[in-house]
């Protein structure tokens, strides 16, 4: 059984003076970097950065040849790790993720990124969906406030909102210090 580290979207236009700045996207990414660093340190094979790119300019931002598509400094592949583009939230939805894991004999995931309450809630689901075993590290995702008719619902709350709807079916959701934790334990 093979795990893949799964980074989702930790991409310039989700950061200051970015086009879509995001909640706190420094500690996020911050910590997606530990974990990123625990699976080079580990030997673990199976890094994969997955980069949102606008397939419509409507879309405002991730727009193609802009330094706002680009992956985060704070998660910079390797020349040796995959970098997955994808045009829709679900990282698995016409992309070669899916053939590339199973190619590998990857059976569990662990999963970072940006936004809780899209690209990662997509993907997560459908990796459970696809009949993998996910890792949530919750404090290495982040996401915005979303309004509705007028109402604002804060980015901490819908974060957590997410995170707790996928708790437990879905994936393990669990911090990057518990996570680090947990993996000395057992090596």
């Amino acid at each position: 059984m093979s795990t893949a580290l799964i980074i989702i979207d930790i991409q310039n236009d989700y950061f200051p003076n970015g086009r879509m700045e995001l909640s706190n996207p420094l500690i996020a990414a911050d910590n997606a970097g530990k974990i990123l660093k625990w699976f080079r340190q580990n030997n673990q094979e199976n890094i994969f950065h997955v980069q949102h790119i606008a397939a419509d300019e409507g879309l405002g931002f991730f727009l193609p040849n802009t330094e706002g598509v680009e992956i985060n400094e704070a998660v910079s592949p390797l020349e040796n790790e995959n970098i997955i583009i994808k045009h829709a939230p679900n990282s698995f939805f016409n992309t070669e993720l899916e053939s590339h894991l199973r190619e590998n004999g990857v059976t569990k995931l662990v999963i970072v990124g940006m936004m809780t309450h899209m690209c990662v809630d997509a993907t997560v689901r459908a990796a459970m969906e696809l009949g993998f075993q996910s890792t949530l590290i919750e404090d290495a995702c982040t996401t915005t406030d979303l309004a509705y008719q007028g109402k604002v619902v804060p980015a901490e709350q819908v974060h957590y909102a997410f995170i707790s709807a996928l708790n437990g079916i879905y994936a393990n959701v669990i911090s990057t210090e518990d996570f680090l934790q947990q993996e000395v334990t057992t090596n």
